[in-house]
């Protein structure tokens, strides 16, 4: 008989339990997360042949990552970020030709990445903050971008475009001349910028009418653009470029003619109240993150239009696809509904998943979304998804106390713009005290996810006197899961059940996993929910095995 072992989340501490090796080959499933672990990863994990997960994340091991991992042929999910691993990536890993994710993230390993073109299944690489060094690998997974994080890691270069690396030097025979060039250009180019800044303060003082720009430093150089440019880039701000309004302004589309980029103009009404705070809040929030999963900003703009008032505007990609709100919900009956299979609404979960969680647990100091919701989250091209509009997120306090397991403390902020979110997404404790938290963002997110489930919004009608999305949801699972998910997702898991009764089992059981996780977040007591960094990992485990199901049943 098969097992799967889970000890997350139960304070284990000392090395990894040796006992775990006496089940031999029958060991499929080995969780041991989010404990206090320590020592060196045993190469008894080579005996376990028919191992398919291990999940070793949040732990204290060090050491090298052993080779041996690399006989494990079954292996398809490898988790062990959050730890402090050094030495290089195994070589022997490229044996593994069913790996689906491999997560080394936030660990201490050095060299350079393998390259090998045999894990044709990778779909998630994440590598992110170590230091690791050399060129970055064109083939594999490395052809789709979206599906390698490699943050952190100042040493890499090269690779696709997309990755924006620094190009990796091919004159090695010049690198001594060039240290000495640079050390002797640093200091005078320092004197130099220093005096031309002291000059333009000077000059900037004496014509105070003068437009003036704010420019964000988030890592890389982006566009100067002056309100001319915006003006010029939205038509004078028209109605026809207009795609949102939001709690303090507009959004426009826009197309930059001199980086000549498609952008995504957010403009402050800064005579609502506390618009110009929200500006500095969202600056404020942005310049401090960066993720996969985060819509990224390209520059901000703080001046005075053409009559002399203030003017306030972030520029941010634009993404073809919309938000997520206009795939779920058609605005009238004429409309051409717009459908997301279940494989796309996995993924979209997952990506907000990923993001939230690395706002509450993988930053020094956490922040709180406040206001995630459908219209919320943005879709590109290939409809990867990307958490936006921070204009009401919170920098928090007591960041580490919500990092690991339930029973902690929840991050918490005191609001400074008063209630914010919107009325069927917002945690019942934040709109009686006003007190933001993380555990407030994973019951948004839950909320989310039953809604991208059943394809009502938790303020339909249906929904009044003691009913609500939640308990809705609690009274048909999961006997009646599939009569009260959405038309669109019904008509195609009826194609699933109508193929083969395994088939129909495994949608069946997929979408029991996806509702459990998301009533998991929407408890009713703040410390009974899940936190993000469980929420991703569950939605991580779901989506891989629907991704190999489906790869089966395709070959099949």
């Amino acid at each position: 008989m098969l097992i799967r072992l889970n000890l997350s989340y139960n304070n284990l501490q000392g090395n990894i339990p040796r006992e775990i090796f006496h089940t031999g080959s029958k060991l499929t499933g080995c969780a041991l997360s989010y404990n206090s672990l320590q020592g060196t990863i045993p190469t008894e994990f080579s005996n376990l042949r028919q191992l398919v997960e291990l999940h070793l994340s949040s732990n204290k091991l060090s050491g090298e990552i052993r080779s041996a991992l690399g006989e494990c042929q079954e292996l398809q999910i490898i988790q062990m970020d959050q730890n402090i691993l050094t030495g290089g990536i195994p070589e022997s890993l490229s044996n593994l030709k069913s790996l689906l994710v491999l997560n080394f993230s936030h660990n201490s390993l050095s060299g350079s990445i393998p390259t090998s073109s045999d894990l044709k299944y990778l779909n998630k690489l994440d590598l992110s903050y170590n230091h690791i060094h050399g060129e970055v690998p064109r083939n594999g997974v490395f052809e789709n971008v979206t599906a390698v994080s490699l943050n952190g890691n100042s040493g890499l270069c090269g690779g696709a475009a997309d990755l924006c690396m620094p190009p990796c030097s091919t004159i090695s025979q010049r690198r001594k001349r060039m240290y000495y060039l640079v050390r002797v250009l640093i200091p005078l180019v320092g004197f130099t910028s220093l005096v031309l800044l002291i000059y333009f303060v000077f000059l900037e003082s004496k014509t105070p009418r003068r437009t003036y720009l704010l420019l964000l430093s988030f890592g890389k150089h982006f566009p100067r653009v002056t309100y001319r440019d915006l003006a010029q880039a939205t038509q004078s701000f028209s109605e026809s470029n207009l795609v949102g309004r939001g709690s303090y302004g507009s959004v426009y589309r826009g197309k930059l003619t001199q980086a000549k980029i498609q952008v995504a103009i957010k403009v402050f009404d800064l005579d609502v109240r506390y618009a110009d705070k929200s500006f500095i809040s969202e600056c404020e929030v942005l310049r401090s993150i960066r993720h996969r999963n985060l819509v990224s900003i390209l520059t901000a703009c703080s001046t005075i239009d053409n009559d002399g008032n203030a003017f306030k505007a972030l520029i941010y990609e634009f993404m073809p696809n919309g938000n997520l709100d206009t795939w779920l919900h058609t605005k009238s009956a004429g409309e051409v509904p717009r459908i997301l299979s279940l494989g796309q609404r996995i993924s979209i979960a997952v990506n907000i998943a990923d993001a939230l969680a690395y706002l509450h647990h993988d930053i020094t100091r956490s922040i709180v979304h406040c206001d995630l919701k459908p219209s919320n989250i943005l879709l590109d091209t290939d409809m990867n998804a990307y958490l936006g509009d921070f204009d009401v997120a919170n920098l928090v306090r007591n960041s580490k106390s919500a990092s690991v397991g339930h029973s902690s403390s929840a991050s918490t902020s005191d609001s400074s713009i008063g209630l914010k979110g919107t009325i069927g997404y917002i945690a019942p404790e934040y709109a009686q005290t006003g007190q933001a938290s993380t555990y407030g963002d994973a019951y948004s997110f839950g909320i989310v996810l039953l809604e991208m489930l059943i394809g009502k919004r938790p303020t339909d009608p249906m929904f009044d006197n003691e009913l609500n999305i939640v308990n809705f949801v609690e009274r048909n699972s999961p006997d009646q899961i599939l009569h009260i998910i959405d038309d669109h997702l019904q008509e195609e898991c009826k194609g699933f059940i109508h193929a083969t009764a395994e088939a129909g089992n495994m949608v069946y059981q997929c979408l029991v996993s996806l509702v459990q996780v998301a009533l998991s977040c929407t408890r009713r007591f703040p410390r009974e929910r899940m936190n993000m960094r469980g929420v991703a990992m569950k939605l991580q485990v779901a989506r891989t095995s629907y991704i190999c199901w489906s790869k089966h049943a395709t070959l099949e």
